[in-house]
């Protein structure tokens, strides 16, 4: 069987990619290239260049590659950015959704995995995130985010499609130096970029109510995030009247400024002492994925650990920066 990943040649969508044609999968990428690389899929990967609010495109890759499941990865996902220009973020992460679901629906697809984000659930004041924990998203961004998932659920249960929606925790590595993060909005890119300028990491506040002050956050793998795309596609295959809502990530919480010593360990640049700055509105102390329902109802379970994320994430950061120390 064909799947259309949407936004396959971007830094996650390419990780799925990868990781569904490991599988034994065929592959069809549709993407703008606003933000992805050719370069970045396997030979003899289809990739189409388009955008997933053009509708008659959309429904042509799908006929002429006889897709029978959909990964949709391609959204806009800068929380800052949300704020600033929501109209964008709706339609292009709420339409464009819309836009491939219609025409799914009018080509027979049966499966859909929606790539979904903590986001969602705002400032959740437990522990552990489960499924069930409250969903208040606090930017633009989560809200498309969650309005996405009700789509995909609705037109699932009305048009007899498996659906899965995945909430992403905070994603970090990379399966290969060429398919590293080459953004630097996320905390360790973030910190490779000020490292490698020889100016000390930014800490966004030391004074929440944790062990050391700093946020805890889950992070994940992105590898490990391609292989719960691969799972969830196995088993929208296994079972068609399968309707998921799952998060993605190790259960396990890591504060900014033990990252930010492994990044600096890592990197080799141990001698900089962080600068603490103010706090950015609207950050949690604490968000950690409970990995329950995730394990039950696909038997996964992340394999890497935080180091291994930064030393591959700092191979990717090196080959695209090799001028910078």
């Amino acid at each position: 069987m064909t799947w259309m990943i949407t936004g396959g040649a971007g830094y996650i969508g390419s990780h799925v990619v990868r990781a569904l044609v490991g599988g034994g999968q065929r592959v069809v990428v549709l993407d703008d290239l606003s933000t992805g690389d050719p370069q970045r899929l396997p030979a003899g990967v289809p990739l189409v260049r388009g955008s997933v609010l053009d509708g008659a495109v959309v429904d042509r890759v799908l006929r002429e590659h006889a897709v029978e499941g959909i990964v949709h990865v391609a959204a806009k996902k800068q929380v800052g950015e949300s704020v600033e220009r929501p109209l964008l973020y709706y339609r292009e992460n709420v339409e464009g959704l819309r836009t491939v679901l219609e025409a799914a629906t009018g080509a027979g697809v049966r499966r859909f995995v929606f790539s979904s984000s903590a986001a969602v659930y705002g400032m959740p004041d437990v522990d552990l995130v489960t499924e069930r924990t409250p969903c208040e998203p606090m930017s633009p961004y989560g809200e498309t985010k969650l309005a996405g998932e009700w789509l995909v659920s609705a037109v699932g249960r009305a048009h007899g499609m498996a659906t899965a929606s995945l909430r992403y925790f905070n994603v970090a590595g990379a399966a290969a130096p060429e398919l590293g993060d080459p953004t630097a909005f996320n905390l360790v890119p973030m910190v490779f970029e000020r490292l490698s300028r020889g100016l000390p990491p930014l800490v966004f506040g030391d004074d929440y109510p944790t062990p050391d002050g700093t946020c805890i956050r889950d992070y994940v793998h992105v590898g490990d995030i391609a292989s719960a795309h691969v799972a969830a596609a196995r088993r929208l295959t296994e079972d068609p009247e399968a309707h998921l809502v799952l998060n993605i990530g190790r259960g396990e919480g890591v504060s900014v400024a033990e990252m930010v010593r492994v990044i600096q360990e890592v990197s080799g640049h141990t001698g900089a002492v962080p600068e603490v700055v103010a706090r950015r509105p609207g950050d949690p102390a604490r968000v950690v994925a409970s990995a329950e329902a995730i394990s039950r109802e696909l038997g996964w379970k992340a394999a890497h650990d935080v180091r291994e994320m930064v030393a591959s994430a700092w191979a990717g950061w090196q080959l695209r920066h090799p001028d910078r120390p």
